[in-house]
C-alpha cells in the first residue's frame, strides 16, 4: 500500500473516531452534565491521540515488501497506541477530579470500536 493511500486511510479512520467521540460526548453531556461530556471527550481523545501516534509508526514502512518487517512495524504501532492510551488515562484519572468514569469509558469504547468499523468499511 502506498504512503498516500495509507495516510488517507488513517485520516478517514480518525475522522470517524472523532465523530463517534463527539456523539457520545453530546449524549453524556445531556444525561450527566458538563463533567460527563468532558469525561467522554477525554476518553475518546485518548484513543484518537493513541491512534495518531500509531499511524505515524505504521506508515514508516508502508512501502516495504517484507512481511516480517510489516508485521513488526504494525506490532510496534499497536504497542505504542496502547501505551499512549494507558498513560493518558492515568493522567486523566489523576488530574480530573470531577471525572465521570462511565462517560469516560463510553467515549473510549466508541472511539476504539469505530476505528475498527471505519477500517472495515474503507475500500483499500
Amino acid at each position: 500500500m502506498s504512503a498516500a493511500i495509507t495516510a488517507d486511510v488513517f485520516s478517514k479512520m480518525l475522522k470517524v473516531q472523532l465523530i463517534a467521540t463527539i456523539a457520545v460526548a453530546l449524549v453524556a453531556l445531556v444525561i450527566t452534565g458538563l463533567h460527563g461530556g468532558m469525561s467522554a471527550l477525554l476518553g475518546g481523545a485518548s484513543v484518537i491521540i493513541g491512534a495518531m501516534m500509531a499511524s505515524k509508526i505504521a506508515s514508516r514502512q508502508a512501502r516495504s515488501e517484507d512481511p516480517t518487517a510489516i508485521l513488526l512495524n504494525l506490532l510496534k504501532a499497536e504497542a505504542v497506541k496502547i501505551l499512549v492510551i494507558v498513560v493518558l488515562l492515568a493522567i486523566i484519572f489523576n488530574v480530573y477530579g470531577q471525572l465521570v468514569p462511565f462517560a469516560l469509558i463510553a467515549g473510549l469504547a466508541a472511539a476504539a470500536l469505530f476505528s475498527g468499523a471505519a477500517l472495515s468499511r474503507l475500500n483499500v
